[in-house]
């Protein structure tokens, strides 16, 4: 007998049982929801891409983390490690092709190979958001306030988006003249949420020494509101100018639009990636901060640049979902029921399937999931079965005049029963809590 294979899979990388791909699917549709409501259009790419259409603008770290090889071909070829750097590809091939400006959503699995922690994998899946071919602070505004949205729609709330400038960031640093370790220091300063200060300020002090790093220091440690901060900032660039006028400006609408609260400004924002230009964020949930930003994203005036000559715009957003979850699980607050699993019609009479098939019908035309079971076990054993897939509703067909309304439904999570017709178990379906997830 040939030596089995073990049945393993890679570090990061993750199976998920239905109960768990069930949750996933239920938060990507109400996000999905969300982008559709706003005029935003569906797109994919491969997750293949040519390792030069990858690394364009990337350096050393975005190298150290991506899955690259040769493949059969001698093609020098990388998976996709996010889903924005794809999109400015996706834009340059088929620019003829699109109206501007151009709203898309892409939501997608991509792949990193970083440390792993909770929430945190090697495989995961982004939800995006792009505008291309809008300059103006509206289109950053509209990017906050759909993310803002799309999480108080999946119960993310209470969260806080920390907004900043990569402009006036940068002004901050030239005005010091060491402008040309840029790179370097927003990476150092990005991750201040994740070790501890005194860490930031010895990797700060390595890079441009103790004084450029007590500035530095200052600047993004300024509290307050955001007109407090604003001005704070704009003082230690050198004063007003195109960057503090668009953080000004996006408040304005952010208020005008009823958003008071929930969004802050924080020069300690400045995000790891290089191609962002203008507005940076990162969103935290206010009761699980241990998780880290579920949601970021920014302004990428050049990255279009790196595959066509024409000057294209972009500001974009994407929710971590991998990572959103394990914050919702980590507070019980997700989804422990599943709109794949709603109602189940038990056998009690094997040569009535097809009549069964005539019940869920009228069940599922009304837009709920409805399974048939097909052998006559035990009703114990059929509910057991029902309630381990975390199916709500049982209906029980009569043994010998199965068309009837005069049908049995059992609660699974109250084991009470009621005597109705299919169309009063609808009623009841619609009235029941998860009734909101259906099409959701």
């Amino acid at each position: 007998m040939s030596e089995l294979i073990a049945a393993r899979i890679l570090k990061g990388f993750r199976d998920f049982l239905p109960a768990d791909e069930a949750k996933r699917r239920v938060l990507s549709a109400r996000i999905e929801k969300v982008f559709c409501s706003y005029g935003f259009v569906p797109i994919d790419t491969p997750a293949l891409e040519f390792s030069e259409v990858l690394l364009g603008k990337g350096s050393g770290e975005t190298e150290k983390q991506i899955y690259r090889w040769h493949d059969n071909g001698g093609r020098d070829v990388a998976l996709r490690f996010d889903l924005t750097v794809p999109f400015a590809r996706y834009i340059a091939g088929h620019r003829s092709e699109l109206p501007m400006p151009f709203k898309r959503y892409h939501i997608a699995k991509v792949w990193r190979g970083e440390n792993t922690q909770r929430g945190r994998y090697r495989e995961f899946t982004q939800c995006d958001i792009d505008i291309i071919g809008m300059a103006n602070a509206a289109s950053d505004a509209e990017i906050l306030i759909m993310m803002r949205e799309a999480l108080f729609a999946i119960g993310a709330a209470p969260l806080t988006i920390h907004v900043n400038h990569r402009g006036l960031f940068n002004r901050f640093l030239t005005r010091m003249g060491i402008e040309d370790k840029l790179i370097a220091i927003l990476r150092t300063v990005d991750k201040l949420s994740k070790i501890n200060r005194t860490e930031i300020e010895a990797q700060l002090t390595e890079l441009c020494g103790w004084q450029n790093t007590a500035q530095i220091m200052d600047f993004i440690e300024l509290k307050g509101d955001w007109d407090h901060v604003l001005l704070g900032m704009a003082n230690l660039a050198g004063g007003e100018d195109q960057d503090t006028k668009r953080l000004r400006e996006i408040a304005l609408f952010l208020n005008d639009s009823g958003i008071e609260n929930g969004i802050i400004l924080n020069p300690s924002i400045t995000r790891g990636l290089d191609y962002y230009t203008g507005l940076v964020f990162e969103t935290f949930m206010d009761e699980a901060p241990e998780i880290g930003s579920v949601c970021s994203g920014g302004r990428y005036d050049n990255l279009c640049a790196l595959y066509t000559n024409e000057a294209l715009t972009g500001v974009g957003g994407s929710i971590g979902l991998d990572r959103l979850i394990a914050a919702l699980e980590s507070l019980n607050r997700a989804e422990n029921k599943s709109p794949y699993a709603f109602c189940a019609i038990a056998c009690v009479n094997e040569a009535h399937f097809g009549i069964c098939q005539r019940l869920a019908k009228q069940i599922r035309e009304a837009g709920f999931s409805c399974e048939i079971y097909s052998e006559a076990k035990k009703l114990s054993s059929q509910f057991i079965q029902a309630e381990k897939k975390g199916t709500c509703f049982m209906l029980i067909p009569d043994i010998d005049s199965p068309y009837t309304n005069d049908l049995t439904l059992r609660n699974l999570s109250t084991r009470q029963d009621k005597r109705c017709s299919v169309e009063e178990a609808i009623k009841i379906f619609s009235a029941y809590p998860l009734a909101g997830l259906k099409g959701v």
